[in-house]
């Protein structure tokens, strides 16, 4: 089948497919979505949701979800509420379907947003005062449960941004009558639906301003793309508050008029087994999850677990939200075969927030397209098929083609030009899936969703700071603008380094590390950290070595830094993906809580240097290089912690004479403490053998003193 032209898919789908799929019209907002269900399918499932692992479910039909909504939204207008936001504060279940629909309802904005959470409290509550700051919300729909939890922390504990937010039990809500008073609020496809908050740091979540209009013409190019009927049926265990759980997992089936079966993230992450069961038990055609979920199942699901499964009426898996590998889709459609998973049902897609969800999708019932590359060629900015037998290569997985109604651009970032198939360029989307704007932030808007494109429609496009090529037809994504690592002037794409580390570093938590880089004396180097404790882990500094080892074969670059971190304490955003951003920062800072440490020294005594003898006045003199050594650095104002750590320790390696391990410091708990540097001065000087004879080359003298 041929694929479509990525910049000439603007047509405005099969418009008889859709209207004789709404008998009429399709309705222009989500609210008449959901009231078209309930007067047309009134007693059809519409969402079932698995409240534990063990199958127990609750079940709501159109009919009970257009009544609960409509109870929840009677009650948000006599409160008063009118347009403006309302935080939705649930965990994962039906009645925060309610509260979102109720607030459509009411003709409120809803802004899903992670309840606080118990057993993270302190972590949780900072990013939800942000939200309520910034959104302005006067009330917040949420479970019983919640409200009793934050009461018992005390105000004091929830920060005075929810301290005037006046909270509803939504619950608490519900009649039992068979008709709700309600008012239909007369949204239009421009009217602000809901704000989707982006993750980024706590301190400043932006908000992104989706109409309903933006929602329905994905929903009607998603529909299209993936051939959904009545007979579809979704299975989703993604967190209802960002845009692939919400619009994907939730929404899509109330466009497509078939039942979704819902469960918590948390319930997959204990038993990831269930989300396959589901599948298999209900024949639900159409499932997403990130690489991660994937991954998931292969490390948890033992082969007599696969023999029960039935996986052949799965026919699209669809795969997105984080860099797509290829191995993953590999070993998935292999191991799953003998359950009846084919690998054309693996489907992967690309899209963000600020497009509503959908930019690009493969086509259903085709294996996803995994091509090679000239890696050095790629580095380079240029995708380069690769040849057989020929230098190092990278495999890349296409995300497809623009979906209805969707053009993309490949541009020159500073140009706004055009750039020519196979180069590597920024994403830039337009089409009326694309949101407003950010809420309350008119000029981030404005470069963000007002940039333009050379010889492309008079109109705002969005820069989505992704980085791709478009090649035969496909869209290849290979990295984030900020996440590129440039290395003596080649580009290195983070996803690359940390596939390689997942498949040599036996030990290493998949999915569970970030690739970046920090500055050094000697200009921007690669950095790698990575949470220890899989299957194999075994001596730290083992790995260590293997890591080093084969990203330098790979990727032809030495990593300056690789640390090895405890459980858990990789920075992620509230969807689960990776921050690597965050993630620099905390080496930067020192505080990351490193296992182990492998750092390559700035500089190496000079040839032929001979350590000084270590003697009664060691102690003493080592105490002068290290407070000599610290005010020089305290000079460096605004240079974070880690860069003046490695040139501290780069004079002290000078005036010592022999090489001092930065990676032993950042495993300690006050890494460039006086006292730890003191102590890793005297602890190299007692080590000290003889020193190489005088004329060596500075690389055999480095062998040496790395022995």
């Amino acid at each position: 089948m041929a694929r479509r032209s990525m910049e000439k898919n603007v047509s405005h789908g099969p418009a008889e497919q859709i209207r004789a799929h709404w008998q009429g019209p399709e309705p222009e907002t989500v609210t008449a979505l959901l009231r078209h269900r309930a007067e047309h399918t009134p007693d059809a499932l519409a969402h079932r949701f698995l409240t534990d692992g063990d199958g127990t479910s609750v079940a709501w039909t159109y009919r009970e979800l257009d009544l609960h909504a409509r109870e929840v939204a009677a009650h948000l207008r006599r409160a008063g509420v009118g347009e403006g936001p309302v935080l939705l504060l649930h965990p994962p279940g039906l009645d925060y379907l309610a509260a979102f629909f109720g607030c459509l309802y009411a003709g409120a904005v809803a802004v899903p947003a992670y309840p606080p959470d118990n057993a993270r409290f302190g972590q949780t509550v900072p990013r939800l005062a942000a939200i309520a700051r910034d959104s302005g919300a006067t009330h917040a729909l949420t479970t019983g449960k919640v409200r009793e939890a934050v009461a018992a922390r005390g105000t004091g504990h929830v920060g005075t941004e929810l301290d005037g937010v006046r909270w509803l039990v939504t619950e608490d809500l519900y009649t039992g009558e068979s008709s709700a008073p309600w008012q239909d609020p007369g949204r239009t496809a421009d009217s602000l639906a809901f704000l989707q908050y982006t993750s980024g740091s706590t301190a400043a979540p932006k908000g992104v301003m989706v109409e309903h209009g933006n929602l329905v013409r994905n929903l009607r190019s998603i529909h299209l793309r993936l051939g959904h009927d009545a007979g579809s049926g979704m299975v989703s265990w993604l967190p209802p508050y960002h845009d692939m759980g919400l619009i994907g997992g939730i929404l899509t089936p109330v466009y497509g008029g078939f039942p979704a079966h819902l469960m918590a993230p948390a319930t997959f992450v204990r038993r990831p087994l269930l989300w396959l069961e589901t599948l298999s038990r209900t024949g639900a055609s159409t499932s997403v999850a990130p690489n991660f979920g994937f991954e998931q199942c292969l490390r948890r699901i033992s082969p007599e677990q696969r023999a029960g499964l039935d996986l052949g009426r799965w026919r699209l898996a669809l795969n997105g939200a984080e860099p797509i590998r290829p191995d993953t889709l590999d070993r998935f459609a292999e191991y799953f075969a003998p359950a009846g998973f084919d690998r054309t049902a693996l489907l992967p897609c690309y899209g963000l927030a600020e497009a509503t969800l959908m930019v690009t999708g493969a086509q259903p019932d085709e294996a996803p397209v995994v091509e090679s590359f000239d890696a050095a060629a790629l580095e380079a900015g240029t995708a380069r098929r690769a040849e057989p037998g020929g230098a190092r290569t990278t495999r890349v997985v296409g995300c497809g083609a623009p979906v209805a109604d969707v053009e993309v651009a490949l541009v020159d970032a500073a140009t706004g030009r055009r750039v020519p198939d196979g180069t590597v360029a920024e994403i830039r989307v337009a089409g009326p899936n694309v949101a407003r704007g950010y809420w309350k932030r008119p000029e981030a808007g404005a470069d963000v969703f007002g940039a333009r494109v050379e010889d492309g429609p008079d109109a705002a496009w969005l820069r989505t700071g992704d980085l791709g090529f478009r090649h035969d037809g496909q869209l290849f994504v290979v990295g984030r603008t900020k996440d590129v690592i440039i290395v003596q002037g080649r580009n290195i794409h983070p996803q690359d380094v940390e596939q390689t580390a997942e498949r040599v570093g036996a030990g290493l938590r998949a999915g569970h590390g970030a690739a970046f880089g920090i500055p050094t004396a000697d200009g921007e180097q690669l950095a790698l950290a990575y949470e220890i404790g899989g299957p194999g882990a075994g001596d730290p500094y083992a790995l260590l070595a293997r890591l080093r080892t084969a990203i330098a074969d790979e990727h032809r670059v030495t990593p300056h830094t690789v640390v090895l971190l405890r459980r858990s304490s990789v920075p992620r955003t509230t969807s689960g993906k990776i921050q690597r951003s965050a993630c620099r920062q905390q080496l930067l800072d020192l505080e990351l809580p490193v296992v182990a440490a492998s750092v390559v020294q700035d500089g190496t005594p000079p040839d032929g240097t001979r350590p000084h003898d270590p003697g009664p006045g060691t102690r003493d003199r080592t105490a002068a290089l290290v407070a000599d050594a610290l005010a020089v650095s305290d000079a460096a104002e605004g240079t974070p912690r880690y860069p003046r750590l490695l040139t501290v320790v780069e004079r002290l390696a000078d005036g010592l004479g022999v090489p001092l391990d930065v990676g032993a410091l950042l495993s300690g708990p006050d890494p460039d403490g006086a006292d730890a540097l003191a102590e890793l001065c005297r602890t190299a000087l007692a080590d000290a053998a003889p020193a190489p004879a005088p004329g060596r080359t500075r690389t055999e003298a480095a062998t040496w003193l790395r022995r």
